[in-house]
């Protein structure tokens, strides 16, 4: 099997625009939030660097006495000249410590501010994002679920739209912390010294550039590792899933190899971008490790050879020179990280708008029809359809069934029964002809108008982690919310619907009766018990037209007898298709289709095919217990 059949790397060309710009279009209706809390960020960065101001004061006015006005006395807040006496120093002190209290302060609470506004705005872009991500999802054609992993969707649910919470809640943040912590630093030390301040402030463009070579060159790689990780995603779900198949063919070395093999590929992966990320950061902490020297150097030369008073600075300026080197090249080391979280940002980024992008096959029409109620007249005009272009499995089919009419299906295994009757709910479209309901080709209805007055029962019909009454409530959106509420009224009906389907007695002996727990895919209920609560299930929405494929093929003779007596009462007014295995199950309906690679074979009542000793004359022989049945049994 091909592991990358079914991927999502091609829904990557459906993003209309930068897939980043498009994320950032999700912030668009808490841009007030957002604005508060850049606000806060910066006013927290800026405030971080008074501190080491405040301590070069110290050193030039308290401890030297030096006359020279720094930064705070040419803003105002620090007296001018020299501090004689010991109470005036002590005073001047008080007054430092106080500036450096408030900066602490502010510090503290726009941290606060912005830090939670940042943050809750992030969750609730994540939100916002994966609710739309999943409806549009769900509402997407039949033949995009046929040509998907599962394993694909659950990483952009998941994964892919959390690394865009995280991208949001860190590195825009980072962004923030980058510009207020280099733009404050460079205009103090230009102040103080411009000649120092070009020397410390020369690596700022040589890391900008590095890190844009650095995003271009790792931007395939993490493509790859994406779709290494879907891979492996999907291969983890596929044998999680299938554990009882696994365990029942002890095939647990081979499935080990396959896993082993595309964990051995993402480690290899992983490992590759790994290292050329250490290197980029290894060059990023030596180039400014080259600056502290070079300011060490220049700024030490000055004092050792300058008169006394006469060094270009001050001795607590140079003592601020490097504390603010350490705090200017800190979150220009992160620019490399950020880079990096950037582009595996940008890469889940594609995956999830790209998503979005991906246009449904089966739409409503410009102007749908939207019938009050429908009769259930079903009509096959000459249909063609194929999952694949070149190989059709339904071909040429023409049938007519009036409204109320029980119509059975039989055939070998492939015929085309399931998929014929798939193109009435609209599931897919006919390549050619037509399928019409009251005369109406389903093409021009309004989907969920059609798909109301249609009920399906499968032959694995899917039951949802809950209850046995929440999943029979499901059949009808009004009895579902009256079961969340606890309407009484809502759960009678689907004891009806229980009844009808005969589920109400074995759910009664349930150990919390309507109440309780079936488990993942209904996996604490029988294969029988499981179809029934699926027809109860159908039978809620009052259906016009009701398909059963195969509904009663897990289920004993004594349950099947019961289930077909109750499916003959409930289709007595409804147009019903009955897809079965056992023939039994059909020898009554009004009339029985025979499909054949595809082809309508032959149709007629039970009586008259076998009668003419036809393809169902000989499913029929073959499932006799003794011998060939003749028409007249």
């Amino acid at each position: 099997m091909s592991e990358d059949h079914g991927g999502f790397e091609g829904v990557r060309e459906n993003v209309d625009g930068h897939p980043m710009v498009n994320l950032f279009g999700y912030a668009t209706p808490y841009w007030l939030r957002l604005l508060a809390g850049i606000l806060a960020a910066f006013c927290t960065r800026f405030a971080r660097l008074v501190p080491p101001i405040v301590v070069a004061a110290a050193i030039d006015r308290v401890i030297l006495n030096s006359g020279e006005p720094g930064l705070l006395t040419t803003a105002g807040l620090l007296p001018t000249g020299s501090i004689t006496g010991e109470a005036a120093r002590v005073a001047f002190l008080q007054r430092l410590v106080v500036i450096a209290a408030v900066a602490y302060l502010i510090r503290s609470v726009t941290r606060f501010v912005s830090r939670y506004l940042l943050q809750s705005t992030a969750q609730k872009i994540q939100r916002d994002l994966r609710d739309d991500t999943y409806d549009h999802l769900q509402h997407l054609s039949m033949d995009f679920f046929a040509n998907h992993q599962t394993g694909g969707m659950m990483s952009i649910l998941n994964s892919d739209i959390n690394r865009l919470e995280s991208f949001l809640n860190t590195e825009f943040r980072q962004l923030i912390r980058v510009v207020a912590t280099v733009g404050g630093i460079a205009a103090v030390l230009y102040w103080h010294s411009p000649t120092l301040a070009l020397i410390a402030l020369a690596p700022v463009p040589i890391i900008g550039v590095a890190s844009g070579y650095f995003l271009t060159w790792i931007e395939p790689r993490y493509r790859s590792i994406r779709r290494t990780v879907s891979r492996l995603n999907t291969r983890l779900e596929n044998n999680l899933s299938g554990a009882p198949v696994i365990k029942a063919f002890d095939r647990y070395a081979f499935e080990r190899k396959r896993v082993t093999e595309q964990s051995q590929t993402y480690h290899d992966e992983k490992v590759g971008a790994l290292r050329i990320r250490r290197a980029f950061f290894a060059g990023l902490r030596l180039l400014t490790g080259v600056v502290f020297v070079g300011i060490l150097y220049v700024a030490g030369m000055d004092f050792v050879t300058s008169a006394p008073g006469e060094a270009a600075l001050q001795t607590g300026t140079f003592a601020l020179f490097f504390l603010y080197l350490r705090r200017l090249y800190s979150p220009m080391r992160r620019v490399g990280k950020s880079a990096n979280k950037y582009q595996l940002a940008k890469s889940s980024a594609e995956r999830v708008f790209g998503l979005l992008g991906q246009a449904p096959t089966i739409t409503d029409p410009e102007d749908p029809y939207r019938p009050d109620d429908i009769d259930g007249r079903v009509d096959f005009e000459d249909v063609t359809f194929g999952y694949d272009d070149d190989r059709p499995v339904v071909r040429n089919v023409s049938l007519s069934v009036p409204a109320g009419a029980t119509v059975g299906l039989a055939g070998p295994t492939g015929a085309g029964k399931s998929t014929l009757l798939k193109l009435v709910p609209r599931f897919h479209d006919v390549d050619s002809g037509a399928v019409r309901v009251d005369g109406v080709d389903v093409r021009e209805y309004a989907l969920q108008s059609l798909r109301d007055d249609i009920a399906i029962v499968e032959q694995q019909p899917y039951l949802f982690s809950g209850t046995v009454a929440e999943n029979i409530a499901y059949g009808d959106r009004t009895v579902l919310d009256g079961e969340a509420d606890g309407d009484e009224a809502a759960r009678e009906r689907v004891r009806e619907a229980a009844r009808a389907a005969e589920a109400h007695a074995f759910v009664e002996d349930l150990p919390e009766g309507y109440d309780t727990q079936i488990g993942e895919r209904g996996i604490k209920l029988s294969g029988g018990q499981r179809q029934r609560v699926a027809i109860a299930r159908a039978l809620l929405n009052d259906p016009e037209i009701i398909i059963f494929d195969e509904a009663t093929s897990d289920v004993d003779t004594e349950t099947e007898e019961r289930i077909q007596e109750s499916i003959e009462r409930l289709v007595e007014d409804r147009t019903a298709f009955v897809i079965a295995h056992r023939l039994s199950t059909i020898q009554d309906a009004d009339r029985i289709v025979v499909l054949d690679d595809g082809e309508l074979a032959e149709q007629g009542t039970h009586t008259d095919l076998l009668a003419a000793g036809g393809d169902y004359a000989d499913l029929w022989d073959a499932q006799a217990d003794e011998g060939p049945v003749s028409a007249d049994d």
